[in-house]
């Protein structure tokens, strides 16, 4: 149930920020069914709606939301093809569905009064129309999960890491759906036939139906979580790394105020939104290499270039402290920009490693 919930509330997040998505809104309008049907099949779920609509009508309930969690993930697979066909695949679809819904729902109103009310393994499959409610929806079942396990294995094939992992993952799980929808299939025909089916048989089958529909949920929100993981170690590496860079930043902006840039926002929760970090995170870049290049003359001192390109965190550090002292004595020197912490690559993460050094040689010679 809460692997279900996550993954319910997940996905009704990421159709509110896609409304008119078709294939983001069929994704959410399947895990809301399915998260709809498991409190339907709890007791207290069967009880209130019993009270309400009648005897076995939650039984009727919980397969109709189970069928509308298979349309709706099949409707994802078509609205992802994005053709004309496929829109008018999934019109047909919703038609056949609605037959289905229509059979069950005449099954359930014509069957014995509370044939239904037992579990699957317990129901009375000699009633035709327990085997007939039991049947059609465990072949529609079957059919639609099917055709999702195939194309998620398609797709799956076409796809990189992390979303190849998480559609392989739901194709495992769709298929072993299918599975174990055919095999109950199987076991209806059996014992309306009058057979018998061991309880052990039963038992694997329903085990199997409900880690199937979780290693489904996990797989379809696994790239998802994946992507807010990373993220989410990129905001606090960001953090910290805007932290680390706070005595370099100090120092060049008490002599040079000017190169302060204006905050986006001045809202306090901004400090702590992805947004407001990645951008504090650039402009205090951006304010220390500008104050490095107004402070590089002072650094000079007769000195030729490259020997201050060869300097030391520690050193540079050094000097950045006696031309700071300078600047505040009103020292004039001839404005000669040169270049200071070069990187060692060419990306911007060697670019922030080098200021980091600088910045921390300072705080530790404060």
């Amino acid at each position: 149930m809460l692997i279900i919930a996550v993954a319910v509330v997940w996905r009704l997040y990421l159709w509110s920020r896609a409304p008119h998505d078709a294939p983001t809104r069929s994704v959410a309008l399947a895990f809301l069914s399915l998260g709809l049907s498991y409190p339907v099949a709890m007791p207290a779920g069967t009880a209130g709606i019993e009270t309400v609509a009648g005897d076995d009508m939650a039984k009727l309930v919980q397969n109709l939301l189970v069928l509308l969690t298979c349309y709706f993930l099949m409707c994802f697979y078509l609205y992802s093809a994005d053709g004309r066909a496929t829109r008018r695949r999934a019109r047909r679809e919703a038609v056949v569905v609605a037959v289905i819904a229509a059979a069950i729902a005449v099954a359930a109103a014509t069957e014995p009064d509370r044939a239904l009310a037992n579990s699957f393994s317990k129901a009375d499959m000699t009633i035709s129309q327990v085997a007939a409610f039991y049947l059609i929806a465990g072949l529609y079942m079957m059919y639609a999960i099917g055709a999702a396990g195939w194309w998620s294995a398609r797709y799956a094939r076409m796809s990189r890491r992390p979303h190849a992992t998480g559609l392989w993952m739901t194709a495992i799980g769709l298929s072993a759906m299918a599975v174990a929808c055919a095999v109950r299939a199987v076991f209806v025909a059996v014992r309306f036939s009058g057979g018998l089916v061991p309880q052990w048989l039963t038992t694997s089958a329903a085990i199997l139906l409900v880690v199937s529909s979780l290693l489904f949920a996990v797989g379809v929100t696994y790239s998802g979580v994946s992507a807010r993981i990373t993220a989410t170690r990129l905001w606090l590496r960001r953090r910290r790394d805007h932290r680390r860079l706070t005595p370099l930043w100090q120092l060049l902006i008490e002599v040079y105020p000017g190169n302060e840039l204006r905050a986006a926002s001045r809202m306090p929760w901004d400090r702590w939104r992805a947004r407001g970090v990645h951008r504090r995170y650039h402009r205090r870049i951006v304010e220390c290499r500008d104050g490095l290049v107004d402070i590089s003359p002072y650094l000079v001192d007769g000195q030729d270039e490259t020997d201050l390109l060869r300097l030391e965190p520690v050193e540079l550090a050094r000097r950045l402290r006696r031309a700071s002292a300078a600047i505040r004595q009103g020292v004039q020197v001839p404005p000669r920009a040169v270049p200071l912490a070069v990187p060692q690559g060419d990306d911007r993460d060697s670019d922030v490693e080098q200021l980091i050094a600088v910045s921390e040689a300072l705080r530790l010679t404060a």
